[in-house]
This record gives structure tokens, sequence and C-alpha cells, in this order.
């Protein structure tokens, strides 16, 4: 039996599904995460696009990444809920707050990425892969 993962913005509205697990999750400390997680890092995992399914009305907002992607970032528009990022440079992929995710179990991050954008009193998991910016695309 195919993997199975659900989500839902905080309304529950918008609802997803993947029919995989992710290919990577990683704690993100861009600028722009910093603000979508309100001052901490981001933690997201990364899906391929097929197999992905949702439900609901998307507002989305489009913004220049500080890795020079353009970003498509998805919300809710009833309650605000930060749910995926599409970047126009890696389009096979999606990524998704691990905390929409149903089982945010699952999100556990095996990197953390744009570290050098972290403030000072980021706690970092050195025991985890550690990148100053943008990593190489995982495999497809």
């Amino acid at each position: 039996m195919p993997t199975m993962i659900t989500g839902r913005c905080f309304c529950g509205t918008v609802r997803f599904q993947f029919d995989h697990d992710p290919v990577t999750v990683r704690a993100c400390w861009c600028r722009d995460c910093q603000y979508l997680a309100s001052g901490n890092a981001s933690v997201n995992a990364m899906f391929r696009t097929e197999g992905f399914t949702c439900t609901g009305d998307l507002g989305v907002y489009v913004s220049n990444a500080d890795s020079g992607s353009v970003m498509r970032r998805s919300f809710c528009p009833r309650c605000g809920t930060q749910l995926f990022s599409q970047s126009d440079r890696r389009p096979q992929f999606i990524v998704a707050r691990v905390g929409t995710l149903d089982d945010p179990s699952i999100g556990r991050p095996l990197a953390t990425i744009w570290t050098a954008s972290a403030p000072s009193w980021a706690q970092l998991d050195k025991s985890l892969p550690c990148f100053d910016g943008q990593p190489p695309a995982p495999p497809a």
C-alpha cells in the first residue's frame, strides 16, 4: 500500500495529500523563512509534485528569494496558514510546511540550510549537515 501523507490549513478549508514520502526535510534559516516562521527557522518537507493533490482555494504570493529563484508561496486565504512553496528552478518539487502535516513527526529535519542568515541566538543542530546558503537539489 502506498504512503499517504495528509495535511491541512488551520481552519481546514485547504486539505492536501502526497502519495509518497518526502524527498528530504530541512530546517531553513533564510530571511524569508524567518518571516514566515515568526522569527525562527521554517521546517519544510520537500516532496515530488507528482502524486500531490490539494482541495480548497489557495492564495499565492510571488517573490524573489536570495537564491535568485522566483518563489510561489501558497497559503489559505481564510485563516492565513502558510502551506507550500515552489521554486521556478525546481518545478518538480513542492515544499510543505511540516506544521501543516497531520502527522508532523515525519518532519524531523535531515539538514539545516541558510545558516549564514540565522540570528546569533539560533540553536543549530550540529549533528545535521549545515549549509550556509542554498544546498544542491536532491535527486528527483
